[in-house]
């Protein structure tokens, strides 16, 4: 089970990136560590766009964002190329990493009842235990979200905990709004 405060599961997964990227290869950072069903499809095109967007600011930030599903890596590397992305997406093609995370499991799908992965978020700290724990991800403005997240764990504060109905849907109004409130709070010189 993943809960803030525990050590993050241990990964080594195939990457877009080349090689097998493994969670003690980013000791030291903060790790966006994103679950998703499934490249080239709609909902999770739009989440893979939004990180997109927010890397140059998770990566000034310290952060690094890996994406995983049980894609292989040539689909892996079309959806990349095909959409842009500069950041690894990871193959988990037996689910075991899915388990281990919590992002495998019965979910409804046009009220039928079925085990498949269920979008979800971890932000790992730079000491390789979990920040924070998003376990059903609505993705209108969750990139935004997470970068809030990862800023004020950069800025040495403790990351809000959102309600338990605001981790998984947030409005998209209240979280556009962080957003521009993060940009807005740069410190005077």
């Amino acid at each position: 089970m993943i809960a803030t405060g525990n050590k993050a599961p241990a990964f080594a997964l195939e990457s877009s990136a080349g090689g097998t990227a493994k969670l003690a290869d980013f000791a030291g950072k903060t790790v966006v560590l994103y679950f998703y069903p499934r490249d080239n499809t709609p909902g999770c095109t739009v989440e893979a766009q939004d990180f997109q967007a927010a890397l140059p600011a998770l990566t000034k930030a310290g952060a690094v964002v890996l994406g995983v599903s049980k894609d292989s890596l040539a689909s892996h590397g079309k959806f990349a190329g095909k959409f842009g992305l500069q950041f690894p997406l990871l193959s988990d093609p037996d689910g075991k990493v899915l388990e281990a995370y919590g992002a495998w499991g019965e979910k409804s799908m046009y009220g039928k009842k079925m085990m498949g992965i269920i979008r979800s978020t971890v932000v790992i700290g730079p000491d390789g235990k979990v920040v924070r724990h998003w376990p059903k991800v609505s993705v209108k403005g969750h990139a935004a979200e997470v970068l809030d997240t990862v800023q004020a764990l950069t800025a040495g504060a403790a990351p809000k905990a959102a309600p338990a109905a605001a981790t998984t849907a947030a409005p998209a109004a209240q979280t556009a709004k962080s957003a521009k409130s993060v940009t807005k709070a740069k410190p005077k010189k």
